[in-house]
Order: C-alpha cells, then structure tokens, then sequence
C-alpha cells in the first residue's frame, strides 16, 4: 500500500508529461486525480498502522553485488511525513488549478518531485534513499529555472548546488558507513545493529548531519532557501517549505542519529546551539523583509530551527516535537506561501508589503485568512505549531542546558514580534504613497480551488493541534525504538 504513493506519482508525471500540452483541463484533472491517490494511499497507511515497528516492509533484490536492495517500509516517524507529502501535493494542485504555461511539463516534473519526496519516507536501504534523494532534486532546478519569478534560473542553480554539495557530504558518511559495518549491505536494519568505534561516529556523524541538515536549511547553509521559495512558483514553493526542507531533517534523524548514537550524543549540544540560531536569526531576519515571500522564506528557516532542536534533545519528547513539528511546518508553511504568492498577489500583483494598500478593508476574507494561518504559524493554541513546539521545548528543558532553552523562547519572541508586524503592514497599513484617485474597489473573493486548499491544509493543522495523540503514538513508539541504541 506505502509504496504505491511512489508509483501513483511517477506514473503521473509520466501521464501528465506525454499528454498535449494545450489540453490544460485534462491535465489539471489528472493532476488532482494523481496527488489525491497518492495521500488516499498515505492515509490508508495511516489507518492501518499499528506500530512501532516497521510495517508495510517490501524486500526485494536489486543489486546484489554492491549490497543494495530494494528495501521499503515505514513506522511512526515516517508515517507523518507520508501524510503532509500527500496534503500538500492535492494542495498544491488547487492552487495552481489556472496553470496554462506548458502544464504538461510542470505537473511531470512536479510529480517527479513527489514520488522521490514518498521514496526517500518509505526507503530501508541506505543506497535506495540516496537515489530517491536525487530523483527529488533535479525537478526542483526546472519547477523554479522554467516557471519562477525574478532571478529564477540564480535561485533555482543556487538551490541545486547547494543540494548536491549536501548530497555528496552524505555520499561519503554512506561509504564510510558501507564499509566500517564490512556486512556489504546498504539494508537500514542491518546497519543499525552495527556497532561503530566511538572515533568512526564522532568524525563521520557531522559529514553526515551537515550533508542532510543543508536541505533543512540549517544556518549558516540556509542561503538558498528564501531565494529558492522566492523565486519559485507557487507550486514548487509549497513543496520546497512543506517536504523538501523535510527530507533533511528526515535523514539528520533516521540516518546520523539513528545509526550513529555514540557520534550524535558528542555533537548534540553543538546541534542545538546551531538550531537556536536559526531560530533567532530566522526570526528577526523575517522582520526587515519587505518582500512577502521573502518574510515567509525566513519565517521557514526559523521554524525548522525548532526541527533541528527536537532532534538536538536527543530526549523522547523533543525528538517527537521534532517529527510533529515537520507535519506542522509542513502545512502551514506550504498554506502561507499559497496564499501569499497565488491568493493575494494573483489579485494585487505586487508582494512588496510597502505596495499594499487597505487590503483588510479590500479583500477582508483573504486577510482573515491569512491571519488566522499566521497566528497558526506563530503557535496559536488549538494548532499544531503549538504543540510541536511546546514538546521541542519541553524535550529542550529535560535535556539541555538553561540557555539554550532561554535562546529558544527568545526566538519565539520574536517570531510573535515579525508575525505581528507583517500582519499589521500587509493588512492595516495605508500606503504612505497613496493618491485618491487609486481604486479602492474590493478584490474578488477566493475562487473553489482555492476555498479546497486552504480548508484542507488548514483543517489537517487543526485536527492535529485538537487530537495530537493522532500522531504522537505513533511517533513517540518509534522513536522509543531508535532511541533504546542509545542505552
């Protein structure tokens, strides 16, 4: 069943990219008809997960000379991920419902994305993970170099060679790995009952770390990450804050965490000092932005601070505040680039925040959108964010020094200061420049596609801030198991 969201997904780029690019009413349906499986499939998943373990687990041959195999599963905290992949993928298709600019091309190589963004979720062999990991970048060079904004085929390079120089920090820490474990085997749970020398962890447990942590944007390699969801389209925005930041955090836990217990417990301090200052500078970067995608941009890389601190905790309620945090920056960061670059700037065609004008009084449905979803970010209560944070925190207090956890809330200060002030300028501000004989008349109202798009990522952050039990079972039974390494 996991494994089907790889192959809903590929056969969809495959469909989309072969059908005639004037037929955009056919593809967009396909589109929808191809993410919708794909998260029917995740949440079937769900529903018939029982945990802690592994479950759902293919085995297969692929290359048996260079020990790898094709080795797929998931458990409590990759199950999660399976989920905002798959909300964020018929999201994504909503917002985008008026794409007409070669649909065909952009849904294939959106599509491509996602079925490498599942196959990493549900990869058990370390060289099969790698790949999709791959399979996940390429896309992301043509979603922004062929459909971005300003400065696209920059940010879309800069994203790309960033990516890679992360990938081939991982591709040496898989090696030395590979060939300390000498079983000449790549299968995850043969590498995990491995017991690496203390000086083999220590070395190669930063490579690793800092290999996967590039792509969630740890500072001070968080550079291509505002750029990137600037520049790209809506779409691939949503996609680059909602999953693809994921799949680094994803690998700092799963892969130099879990199998190297001994190297992680030498370097987490160091980890959670790096994390409270993506969290700060995030934060108050954010606040001198003008450029509303910008300021959603940084706001991405200070929320996945707190990512990299649940996992710095190296403690069962930060690492679970950690997996929760990534379904809940994962829906919320995809909600607030859809409505900042497809809902608002569709209507005012400017995301410059000094250009916008009386907005609450003329789009007042769109504004209350936008901030409830902003106060969602920031870590309203009865949202997810909330709880992320507050079992990130909680995890950082049992396990970290005091400061630490001090840097943290100055952070969350901060992020209540820029929410606040973006919120006032956008929506309650007069244009200093403004003239009476500028129209005043009111934008039209959010269209269906869009009404769908928002209630669905709205509604899943809302469940979950209700009912976190829903996930924190599942999440905390799992990584119970990766932590028992650590005894």
């Amino acid at each position: 069943m996991a494994l089907l969201t790889v192959i809903l997904s590929f056969t969809g780029a495959l469909v989309c990219g072969l059908m005639p690019a004037p037929a955009h009413r056919r593809i967009r349906w396909v589109a929808l008809l191809t993410a919708g499986l794909g998260f029917a499939a995740a949440f079937c998943c769900a529903l018939r997960y029982t945990g802690p373990g592994m479950e759902d687990i293919i085995s297969r041959t692929w290359i048996p000379s260079m020990g790898v195999g094709f080795n797929t599963g998931f458990d409590g905290i990759s199950l999660p991920l399976l989920l905002v992949t798959g909300l964020v993928a018929v999201a994504g298709v909503l917002f985008t419902w008026n794409l007409d600019h070669r649909a065909n091309q952009f849904y294939a190589f959106y599509f491509a994305l996602i079925g490498g963004v599942y196959g990493v979720f549900l990869s058990m062999d370390l060289f099969l993970l790698f790949v999709f990991y791959e399979i996940a970048i390429v896309p992301k060079y043509f979603l922004i170099a062929i459909w971005g904004g300003a400065k696209r085929e920059y940010a879309a390079m800069k994203l790309v060679m960033y990516s890679f120089g992360g990938s081939a920090l991982v591709l040496i820490g898989m090696l030395a790995l590979f060939f300390a474990s000498g079983l000449n085997t790549f299968d995850l749970r043969a590498l995990m009952e491995v017991d690496y020398s203390s000086g083999l962890q220590a070395v190669v447990f930063p490579v690793m770390f800092v290999g996967f942590a590039i792509l969630a944007g740890m500072w001070p390699f968080h550079t291509w990450a505002p750029q990137g969801h600037s520049a790209a389209p809506t779409a691939a925005s949503m996609l680059l804050a909602g999953v693809v930041m994921k799949l680094g955090a994803y690998g700092c836990l799963r892969i130099a965490v879990g199998l190297m217990p001994e190297g992680a417990m030498v370097w987490a301090p160091w980890v959670a000092v790096f994390a409270v200052i993506n969290i700060i500078y995030g934060a108050l970067a954010a606040l001198r932005q003008e450029d509303f995608k910008y300021v959603i941009g940084y706001s991405s890389v200070s929320h996945m601070g707190f990512v990299l601190l649940g996992i710095g905790t190296l403690h069962l309620t930060g690492m679970t505040g950690a997996v929760l945090q990534m379904f809940s920056h994962g829906v919320i960061g995809a909600l607030l680039f859809a409505v900042v670059g497809t809902v608002i700037y569709t209507r005012t065609k400017t995301r410059m925040l000094d250009e916008l004008h009386r907005l609450m009084e003329r789009m007042p449905g769109i504004a209350w959108v936008f901030i409830i979803v902003a106060l969602a970010s920031m870590g309203l209560p009865g949202f997810s964010g909330f709880v992320s944070e507050l079992y990130v925190l909680l995890g950082a207090w049992a396990s970290l020094p005091t400061w630490i956890v001090i840097g943290a809330g100055v952070g969350v200060f901060a992020t209540f200061g820029y929410t606040l002030a973006k919120i006032h300028e956008a929506f309650f501000r007069e244009r200093s420049n403004s003239n009476n004989g500028e129209s005043d008349a009111e934008y039209p109202p959010m269209t269906l596609p869009e009404k769908a798009g928002v209630a669905l990522l709205l509604g899943a952050s809302l469940v979950i801030g209700l009912c976190p039990w829903l996930l924190t079972n599942h999440i905390a039974g799992s990584l119970q198991l990766l932590l028992n390494r650590f005894n």
